[in-house]
């Protein structure tokens, strides 16, 4: 079954906006959405807590992407603005069955065990 569909990429300029989405099967505790760069590392971008909203950022993002659900969907949603060319990536969106995910892959950088991966949608920012 599949569990996470990401939604929403495509071309944009350098300063442009997209917004992903990432429909949501089962029960979850947080979504986190990464991004990877064609021969570079996975990184973590963004996460949620599904139930209380508390959201996540790593720092190269914070004020220009927001993530946010609509728990009625079942869907999670990056918006992203003032895009960067050097953020053109496959972006994906991973689901964590507990509440400790998001400190932990956005807080402290590190790695979390995920429940379901998404297959990922591809954002690209020309210059």
């Amino acid at each position: 079954q599949v569990q996470l569909v990401e939604s929403g990429g495509g071309s944009v300029e350098s300063g442009g906006s997209l917004r992903l989405s990432c429909a949501i099967s089962g029960y979850t505790y947080q979504i986190a959405w990464f991004r990877q760069a064609s021969g570079k590392q996975r990184g973590a971008v963004s996460c949620i807590d599904f139930s209380d909203g508390r959201t996540f950022h790593t720092e190269s993002v914070k004020g220009r992407f927001a993530v946010s659900r609509d728990k009625a969907k079942n869907t999670v949603y990056l918006q992203m603005d003032n895009l960067k060319p050097d953020e053109t990536a496959v972006y994906y969106c991973a689901k964590y069955k507990s509440p400790f995910a998001c400190q932990v892959v956005i807080g402290a950088g590190g790695t979390y065990p995920f429940s379901s991966w998404g297959q990922g949608t591809q954002v690209t920012v020309s210059s």
